[in-house]
């Protein structure tokens, strides 16, 4: 290869202008955004499958502790736990804890939801889907 060659060879390789580059990292940051919206509603649903399956666990946990007390309901997560029929004492997926109540020999287990608060519209109950709020 002579100069000439050498010459016309890196006269015809062209870089990326800024424009180019631009237009790349914007297709790139649009593409994760979408998947970052899709992951995260992925993950509150995940979220409210968890707190619903821990409810109904919970309540079924506690009526074995009625059958075994004799309709006693007990005082805390911490008695089912001491009694051997839960593990542990387990939080909902957002930190707070579960609050139930024994009445009428029914027993229903309630997780505040992602706000945290009892009474609202987005609490999980093990009676149902969501509970209204009262």
């Amino acid at each position: 290869m002579n100069r000439n060659d050498i010459r016309r060879a890196l006269a015809t390789q062209r870089g990326m202008t800024l424009i180019e580059i631009m237009v790349v990292v914007a297709i790139i940051s649009l593409i994760l955004g979408g998947v970052g919206v899709v992951a995260f509603n992925s993950f509150n649903d995940a979220q409210i499958s968890t707190a619903r399956n821990q409810c109904g666990t919970i309540a079924g946990a506690i009526d074995l502790y009625r059958l075994q007390k004799r309709g006693k309901c007990p005082k805390s997560l911490q008695d089912l736990k001491a009694s051997g029929f839960i593990k542990q004492a387990a939080a909902d997926p957002w930190g707070n804890d579960y609050e139930f109540s024994c009445e009428n020999n029914e027993v229903e287990v309630i997780s505040g939801g992602p706000d945290g608060e009892i009474g609202t519209e987005d609490d999980l109950s093990s009676a149902g889907e969501a509970r209204e709020e009262e």
